[in-house]
């Protein structure tokens, strides 16, 4: 390995397929940074494959459209493409195939082996595709086949009546089977983790060599279809299945065979002229891979370099850097629904899962994508009514707590995100989400109030001033509804808003739900669900079903009650005092305390996003050793390289930027400026951030075994807090000099971490 890799092709550290089993559910295929497409593989074994990959699966397909690191249900997996050997039937028929041997997964290149002899290798562009296929020697009477189907559909079987459906579409097959011949068409679908309504995508594809001829077929979509026409024309429009059956020359000079084929939202000329301009008539795969190589290097991985020679860092690194670019998808002029200047984002799963970690790190690597994600999440206000807390194909859906979309437009405009954003709009937009409830969407999971935008339970919130289980998920609701309020006051007080306090004042209603007297393992005190007559009685140590309906989403009152960090002082008078912070926060990662759990049967869970910052926490009490020793132990012990390499699900790369915040040593507070210092694990990185800036971080004495931060150095000055600010090293740059020791040092005497909601805190106690 080279001394440095500053230089060098950083893809080669990337592993894609790592988070891609174990549940994961991350994407392997190709794909560029932000891209539209993301052509894979799509298979199944009978259970869910969210990204479309399942390791243990056979291949149904080969699909333009995917995201990376969802759950709830799969999304996308149209466009379709199916190499088979035939002659074919019936082309309504399952065709699936087996897996041959393992897969190979690189930056802009996938290969798959299947148990047919067929090779399938994919490149492709921001929005277009290309497959290579290489067919066996056969005998005579067999042959060369694709199917195209633009009835295919990656779907649920979890019976939440999430899946996705194929309801009817478009395909031309233009100019017949001669050396100009293409294929057009479209494909209407609804439904997926965000329970979307209809949405369309259109498509245009060719093949090299020109097929020997072709079927197109018509079919019904039930699972035992009865043919009605093969073929059924060369121009067919149905609700009923239907594509094509290329066929291909059983001789030795068509071993080969290649397909362009480009999509879009707009129209089926659009789909072309996009496979035209970003793959045109003798592009290669070598090329095709160089070029998605070239970008994601430039765009993305430069961002972070190192001179480090640790091998395993620098792959969890990179890969960590790429997966977490994947998604959101860059839909800028492939929007359908309305026109406008403003930039289009789309495929957000989830500002629930992304605000604590993500969208702050996402700044750093990427500025200007950045700020016109921003902006797109205003434009989306100005043209639905609501901001999303997630979106895909088109439509708001899956908010699974809070209006979180206002954390991070909190966090872009307290880090002086300005640039082409308008402030005012961004305003208008928070204030909508924290006045204005939204319209019911019924959604079974919990009828309650709307699971697609907006706070649901808002009405309670503005009559009460907490949750009632009037309301589904009442208390983890009502702790992300006070961190909402705080980010809307953090901009209107920016903006100089008349009643701003308004919005202070509500961030603290968590405390509503505060019951000092109910007790877990020795301590008191957590938030509990409550209704009109007080509080209900509620096991710190259970969540029920943890699910929509529930008190709870996704994690104990003991994670949550930790999780209003913006009044992080009150909840330290509420423990008592300082001592029995530190143990309660302590007893949260102590093995066998939740015996009905998982993760060591620790309390604390390192695969779910309302645990990724209390270890953190002990840096407000100036026990900054203990964050060092807890991120880096939970760091190395639950992720790693390869297929099995995460400790849940990805969501779009929440985990891995959780990971990468721990290696390089920081942590943000998001709608804070406030970062809680770490300890990395390079000898030095350097961070580019945009316009000629860097943030340059060393460390000397460190090694596996000695990661305790003896002394820190801010931009030379020597440094006693164990907290910084975005002005202190990311607004102008800066630098980070970091001495390490196998032992803790007591080098944070200064005053600890803000608490900016809280009334007369001791905001730098000493």
């Amino acid at each position: 390995m080279a001394a440095s890799v500053t230089a060098a092709d950083l893809t080669t550290y990337v592993s894609p397929s790592t988070g891609d089993a174990g549940g994961g559910n991350t994407f392997p295929g190709v794909t560029w940074p932000l891209g539209v497409v993301k052509l894979g593989p799509d298979l199944y074994d009978g259970s869910d494959a969210y990204s479309g990959y399942d390791d243990d699966g056979n291949f149904t397909g080969f699909s333009m459209l995917h995201e990376s690191g969802t759950g709830g249900a799969p999304k996308y997996g149209v466009v379709s493409q199916m190499p088979v050997l035939g002659p074919i039937a019936n082309p309504l028929a399952d065709h699936n195939d087996t897996r041959a041997q393992a897969d190979v997964a690189e930056v802009g290149y996938y290969e798959a082996f299947l148990g047919s002899g067929i090779t399938v290798e994919l490149g492709g562009t921001e929005r277009a595709g290309f497959y290579q296929y290489t067919f066996p020697s056969t005998s005579a009477n067999v042959t060369r086949d694709v199917l195209v189907d633009v009835s295919h559909v990656l779907s649920s079987y979890r019976g939440l009546g999430l899946q996705q459906a194929y309801l009817g579409g478009n395909i031309e097959v233009v100019n017949g089977n001669s050396s100009d011949a293409y294929y057009q068409g479209y494909g209407s679908y609804n439904n997926g983790w965000n329970r979307a309504p209809e949405w369309t995508v259109y498509f245009c594809g060719s093949f090299d060599p020109a097929p020997s001829s072709y079927a197109t077929f018509l079919g019904t979509g039930n699972t035992n279809d009865i043919l009605v026409s093969y073929p059924a024309g060369d121009n067919v429009t149905s609700t009923s299945r239907l594509g094509v059956v290329y066929t291909f020359d059983n001789d030795e000079t068509t071993t080969v065979v290649t397909s362009r084929v480009g999509v879009s939202f707009i129209s089926t000329a659009q789909a072309c002229a996009n496979v035209d301009s970003q793959i045109p008539v003798g592009t290669t795969l070598e090329s095709l891979t160089a070029a998605t190589k070239d970008a994601w290097n430039d765009q993305v991985l430069s961002k972070i370099t190192t001179t480090d020679t640790n091998a395993t860092n620098l792959e969890l690194l990179y890969t960590s850097l790429y997966h977490m670019n994947i998604i959101p998808t860059n839909k800028t002029g492939e929007n359908p629904l309305w026109e406008s200047s403003e930039p289009y984002y789309d495929d957000i799963f989830t500002l629930w899962d992304l605000f604590r970690c993500g969208t702050a790190l996402f700044q750093i690597i990427q500025p200007d994508p950045y700020e016109e994600y921003i902006r797109s999440l205003i434009d989306i206000w100005r043209h639905v009514g609501f901001m999303p807390d997630a979106r895909s194909s088109f439509w708001n859906g899956a908010t699974q707590g809070g209006s979180n979309c206002d954390n991070v437009l909190a966090d872009a405009y307290v880090k002086g995100v300005r640039g082409s954003v308008n402030w005012d709009d961004g305003l208008s937009a928070m204030l909508t989400d924290a006045e204005v409830v939204p319209p019911n969407n019924d959604d079974p999971r919990d009828p309650s109030g709307s699971t697609a935008e907006g706070r649901g339970a808002l009405p309670d919130w503005l009559e009460y001033g907490y949750i009632t289980p009037t309301f589904g998920r009442s208390v983890s609701r009502a702790v992300e509804y006070s961190v909402n309020d705080f980010a809307v006051y953090q901009v209107a007080s920016g903006l100089a808003l008349a009643n701003a306090s308004v919005y202070l004042e509500r961030s603290r209603n968590w405390r509503n739900h505060w019951n000092p007297e109910a007790e877990s393992l020795g301590f008191y005190g957590f938030v509990v669900p409550r209704d009109t007559d007080g509080f209900i009685a509620q096991d710190p140590l259970t969540c029920g079903g943890c699910y929509w309906a529930d008190y709870y989403y996704e994690a104990l009152p003991w994670e949550y009650s930790w999780n209003a960090h913006h009044d992080i002082d009150t909840l330290l008078a509420y423990t008592g005092n300082e001592t029995t912070f530190l143990a309660r926060l302590e007893m949260m990662f102590t093995p066998g305390a939740y015996l009905s759990g998982s993760f060591d049967e620790m309390i604390f869970n390192p695969g779910n996003e309302p645990s990724f910052t209390t270890p953190y926490l002990f840096n407000f009490i100036n026990r900054q050793d203990l964050t060092v020793m807890y991120t880096r132990r939970f760091a190395q012990a639950y992720y790693s390289l390869g297929p099995d390499g995460l400790p849940g699900n990805s969501d779009a790369g929440a985990m891995e930027t959780w990971l990468l915040w721990v290696m390089i040593g920081l942590y943000p507070m998001t709608g804070q400026t406030t970062f809680l210092i770490g300890s990395p694990w390079f000898t030095d990185l350097t961070i580019d951030l945009g316009t000629g800036r860097t943030l340059q971080i060393s460390t000397t004495g460190g090694s596996e075994e000695s990661y305790y931060v003896q002394s820190l150095k801010v931009n030379g000055e020597s440094w006693n807090k164990s907290w910084l600010t975005w002005d202190d090293i990311f607004a102008n740059g800066g630098t980070l000099d970091f001495v390490l020791g196998p032992n803790p040092a007591n080098w944070t005497t200064g005053p600890t971490p803000p608490s900016p909601a809280t009334e007369l805190a001791k905001q730098r106690r000493r």
